[in-house]
């Protein structure tokens, strides 16, 4: 199998490689190889590729930023993944994408399910948003898997924030009114090859996810808040940092988050045997690799 991994070098893609290596030759590119918002060099890549499988890791991520960024913001999270979902179903290829918990308004208590109705409050969840419905319009064999608070060893995330904080400081204000799963990266990339080969044991891939195409919640089992998810990741690295727990109008930003924004997972479960592990379970695991870097 060849797979097509965009968005190599970020949190999820960088995790994917290994993973997908095992079933054959992985193309992993990143922006520095091809710019996703030129659709000709594009289309043009997919074709001379010829993958068997498409997995979109690459997404606009700067949620606050994106709020001055309309036009690339749409053109990288909604507009390329309809390109890339186009290529892979001319060429019976299953495709693989990514959105997120950024698509609801966090008016709900309760877990989010795949067929709660989506309101975006930021243009990043907008522009998820219309990805996901510019894939499903394309059909073919597809996966959307939602996810959130995604953390890991690399690149930019709240994990690697607050170890750096507590460098610097003894105490840090946190928001305590956001509620959602901290998601590892490579729970997320490793439930995405739970699913394909569970694929796999069909003698049709592509007829196989096609019944299946659809969207479905990828999340850590558990939930926090920010401010529980700062504590956490002191009290399991052993610092000595005091988190003080403010609410999200005390720190004013240009994008407006979910107050809950947790998934249920009873659909991936129910229908490809996979489930994510406990967050708290996963962040012991994360620390330990990073304690085992330095």
């Amino acid at each position: 199998m060849k797979t097509l991994i965009t968005g190599a070098n970020g949190q999820v893609g960088w995790e994917l490689r290994p993973f997908f290596a095992q079933l054959g030759e992985v193309v992993a590119i990143d922006r520095d190889e091809l710019d996703l918002t030129d659709e000709p060099a594009v289309r043009g890549f997919v074709r001379e590729c010829r993958p068997n499988l498409v997995i979109n890791a690459a997404a606009y991520t700067a949620v606050d930023q994106a709020e001055g960024e309309s036009a690339l913001v749409h053109a990288l999270n909604a507009g390329a993944p309809r390109i890339l979902a186009e290529e892979a179903k001319a060429l019976s290829a299953p495709f693989i994408t990514y959105s997120t918990d950024y698509v609801f308004d966090g008016t709900s208590i309760e877990p989010y399910s795949e067929e709660a109705a989506p309101n975006p409050l930021s243009e990043y969840g907008r522009s998820k948003l219309a990805g996901d419905f510019a894939v499903q319009e394309v059909g073919g064999a597809y996966l959307i898997l939602r996810t959130s608070w995604v953390y890991g060893t690399r690149g930019k995330n709240f994990l690697l924030t607050m170890l750096r904080l507590a460098e610097q400081r003894n105490e840090v204000r946190v928001v305590d009114d956001q509620i959602g799963a901290p998601t590892w990266s490579r729970n997320l990339a490793q439930a995405t090859f739970a699913i394909v080969q569970g694929a796999l044991s069909s003698r049709d891939v592509f007829g196989f996810l096609v019944e299946r195409s659809g969207v479905y919640n990828a999340t850590c089992a558990g939930q926090t808040s920010w401010c529980g998810f700062a504590r956490e990741i002191f009290r399991r690295s052993a610092l000595n940092v005091n988190v003080v727990p403010i609410p999200s109008s005390a720190y004013s930003t240009p994008a407006t988050r979910p107050q809950h924004s947790t998934l249920s997972g009873d659909k991936l479960r129910a229908t490809f045997g996979v489930k994510l592990p406990d967050w708290q379970d996963s962040l012991q695991q994360v620390l330990h690799e990073l304690c085992a870097q330095v």
